[in-house]
């Protein structure tokens, strides 16, 4: 019963900005790393960024300087606020938590269903 669900893509202009969200709910024991890859259309999926539950961030190089990765522990979210968007950053943007489920051993990749991103003027 444990997932994760994204929220906040949508259409946007080039230079625009949007905020990404990702929840974890369900029976969790304890959420590990968490992050965003993105896949376009005939293109390998990309790791965007990702965070550990210790704070430490990773940036693909194509995103540095335009998103940040954070994350809210007390409410199990990771969030990508995207700035300066170009139409390169069109993508289905995917949110992937390392997650211990209560009663379970050990911690597992879970993956979200995708949001799309789409920047187009």
């Amino acid at each position: 019963q444990v997932r994760v669900a994204e929220s906040g893509g949508g259409l946007v202009q080039p230079g625009g900005s949007l905020r990404l969200s990702c929840a974890a709910s369900g029976s969790i024991f304890r959420i590990y790393d968490m992050g965003w890859y993105r896949q376009a259309p005939g293109r390998q999926r990309e790791l965007v960024a990702t965070s550990t539950s210790g704070g430490n961030t990773n940036y693909a190089d194509s995103v540095k300087g335009r998103f940040t990765i954070s994350r809210d522990n007390a409410k199990s979210t990771v969030y990508l606020q995207m700035n300066s968007l170009k139409p390169e950053d069109t993508a289905v943007y995917i949110c992937n938590a390392v997650i211990r489920p209560m009663g379970i051993l050990g911690g597992y990749d879970y993956w979200g269903q995708g949001t799309q991103v789409t920047v187009s003027s």
